[in-house]
């Protein structure tokens, strides 16, 4: 066993190339951050074979070899077994490969979120069999959040879900009654998985620097716009999916026009309904105020949207933890959305939040048309969304997490 051999456990894609191995680019800083702390990192993914002529998605890959904690990490493909019949049949040799791993690995920490195809999971199984000490990290509760999902669900794979339901509840609930160390993702998932184990802690995950703090000049322009009586400018950054609220984000957007307010909103980042939205974007006439930019692959011109951004609008509809209103507290935009615990706990301390029930659209375009009328307002939770940003750094987190580990495994 290497004394000093991290092996985490994850749902993250792989993609396996003619170059090689290559992962997506805020998991590769992930993977730099724990390298920082540990001296071996031993990484298993979902590998993905490269197609040719493939079309460029979505994602920045990085290759593995170009990482500069190449030489200290070791990168293991798990086969991709979402489906059922897949899992079984893959399931021995899954869990062989993951047995070898836990035996060479002195710290132990799984990525849980799934039943099938989970090798987080399975490798939670085997730690508990060798009879080692292990960690559980979960960003969001998951059966909640394919829950909310059953609706938008064809008719077999409803069905399916549901019925799976229970069981995936219960997997979790033992996996995380027999963890030694549970590491939940913001409040909402600390609020749920602590109840089932004495070792849980609230933690948070990012993937911004304190180099990208927004600076003192940033926001002093900010501020002198918007006693200017700028136009209010909202943002959001992530994925158009049902989730997220974007059919909502795009309601509370058009009421806010018909209330006489002037703005100008983007949303990036794809996903299965973005053409919905640009659809709805077009019926309501709103392409004069709103622009759907889609996936920028330029992370330094998603922060700058941001750090130029009034308002960071969101409308979560599920338990979940999402990095981006971390990124928007660091860029000095007040997070203003359907409330949750995690988004209340990150402003809890210094502010720069507003938040109404989930679902009130009114209520939330009523927040906007209040931050529109009275400036002070709006500039006070500017600045209050910067401090409360300051909390969040890569390099402050990660380490955190790592002492975590090291104190408790």
């Amino acid at each position: 066993m290497n004394e000093d051999r991290l092996l985490l456990v994850t749902h993250v894609a792989l993609k396996i190339g003619e170059t090689g191995v290559s992962i997506d680019d805020q998991t590769a800083r992930g993977i730099v951050r724990w390298s920082d702390n540990f001296e071996r990192i031993a990484y298993a993914g979902i590998g993905t074979v490269e197609e040719a002529g493939a079309q460029q998605s979505s994602i920045n890959w990085v290759p593995i070899a170009d990482l500069p904690c190449a030489g200290r990490l070791e990168v293991i493909p798990m086969p991709n077994a979402y489906r059922v019949q897949d899992f079984v049949a893959l399931y021995r040799s899954g869990r062989a490969r993951l047995a070898t791993e836990v035996t060479r690995s002195r710290f132990l920490c799984f990525t849980v979120g799934a039943l099938a195809g989970d090798w987080a999971a399975v490798a939670s199984l085997e730690a508990i069999r060798q009879k080692r000490r292990y960690a559980v990290w979960f960003d969001r509760v998951e059966h909640e959040v394919v829950r909310s999902g059953l609706p938008g669900m064809p008719l077999k794979r409803r069905v399916k879900e549901s019925a799976c339901l229970p069981f995936m509840q219960l997997y979790h609930q033992h996996l995380v009654r027999r963890c030694d160390l549970g590491l939940f993702q913001g409040k909402d998932c600390y609020d749920y998985y602590s109840r089932f184990t004495s070792v849980g802690q609230c933690v948070y995950d990012t993937h911004t620097s304190k180099k990208d703090f927004i600076k003192k000049s940033g926001l002093d322009l900010k501020v002198s716009g918007i006693a200017a009586g700028d136009a209010l400018r909202i943002c959001y950054v992530g994925r158009a999916a049902d989730m997220k609220g974007p059919i909502d984000w795009l309601e509370v957007l058009s009421r806010l026009r018909d209330a006489g307010v002037p703005f100008m909103a983007r949303w990036l980042g794809d996903g299965p309904l973005l053409d919905q939205m640009r659809t709805m974007v077009m019926k309501r006439s709103l392409d004069a105020h709103v622009e759907l930019t889609g996936f920028v692959s330029d992370r330094a011109e998603t922060l700058d949207v941001m750090k130029t951004s009034h308002v960071f609008m969101f409308c979560h509809k599920t338990p979940e933890s999402p990095r981006c209103l971390i990124e928007a507290l660091v860029c000095g935009a007040p997070i203003v959305g359907y409330r949750s615990s995690y988004a209340s706990e990150l402003t809890s301390a210094d502010g720069g939040g507003t938040f109404v029930d989930v679902g009130d659209v009114q209520g939330l375009v009523n927040c906007l048309i209040d931050l529109h009328q009275d400036r002070t307002l709006l500039s006070e939770q500017v600045m209050r969304a910067a401090q409360s940003g300051r909390r969040f750094d890569e390099e402050t987190v990660y380490r955190h997490r790592a002492n975590l580990i090291r104190s408790m495994l």
